[in-house]
């Protein structure tokens, strides 16, 4: 990347953050736009004023091939917020027809599963999130985001922020469940977070200003799963 070019696509790059967040976009949907922009860009080596629609068919064709449905979709829209609202441009529409629906049988995991799926990793973190989250009902991305203030042990309910929808929900907090949170958080005590990141491991949690990794969780999770539902189909 020549100098002029890197200096045109960062002040594009910066326009389009601008953009997303005057919006009022969430802010999954400004780092999955943001992120298309940053991916689309190296792929043409930056050059993003004049592309083609031949060009655009055959990204998106060869992104299918290694990435989910949904993740190309975000990529689309993505790109398509940026010729709008950064270069205000038309956009060279790319017709995408998506795949039918496949209608798959829930993986239900029973509490004796779970209380195995718990116990199956030393991380003392990530065993109180599990708990957590399957004693409350929550989604993944819920669990992460909750912050200290959200526990309401007074009326013996969590508050979830933002949930799907961009709604906020009230949930039961069982009284086994304050009891891990309140021996879990007396060994990081961090003022805002309820699952601060171990980068400082947990003696520096109280320091942290992120919650755990997504990624190091949904990946330890299938780990840990692995066994769990082998065991079922082997008895």
């Amino acid at each position: 990347m020549t100098p002029s070019i890197e200096l045109k696509f960062n002040h594009y790059y910066i326009q389009h953050c601008k953009h997303l967040k005057l919006k009022g976009l969430q802010p999954k949907t400004i780092d999955a736009y943001s992120r298309a922009i940053r991916r689309i860009g190296e792929h043409f080596q930056w050059h993003l004023d004049n592309l083609t629609q031949d060009q655009l068919v055959d990204y998106f064709h060869a992104l299918l091939s290694r990435l989910s449905w949904s993740a190309v979709k975000l990529d689309l829209y993505g790109l398509k917020f940026f010729y709008t609202h950064v270069l205000q441009k038309p956009w060279v529409n790319v017709l995408m027809i998506k795949p039918p629906r496949c209608a798959r049988i829930p993986d239900i995991v029973t509490v004796a599963e779970a209380q195995q799926l718990f116990m199956s990793t030393r991380n003392l973190s990530y065993r109180v999130f599990y708990f957590m989250i399957y004693s409350l009902g929550l989604r993944l991305g819920e669990g992460l985001s909750l912050e200290v203030g959200d526990v309401d042990a007074t009326r013996m309910r969590v508050h979830i922020s933002n949930a799907k929808g961009n709604k906020d929900r009230l949930v039961p907090l069982p009284v086994n469940t304050l009891k891990v949170l309140r021996k879990f958080w007396a060994v990081h005590k961090n003022p805002v977070l309820l699952f601060p990141n171990r980068a400082r491991g947990l003696k520096g949690a109280h320091l942290a200003e992120s919650p755990l990794d997504r990624g190091g969780v949904q990946k330890t999770i299938k780990i840990s799963y692995a066994p769990t539902k082998s065991a079922r189909y082997m008895q």
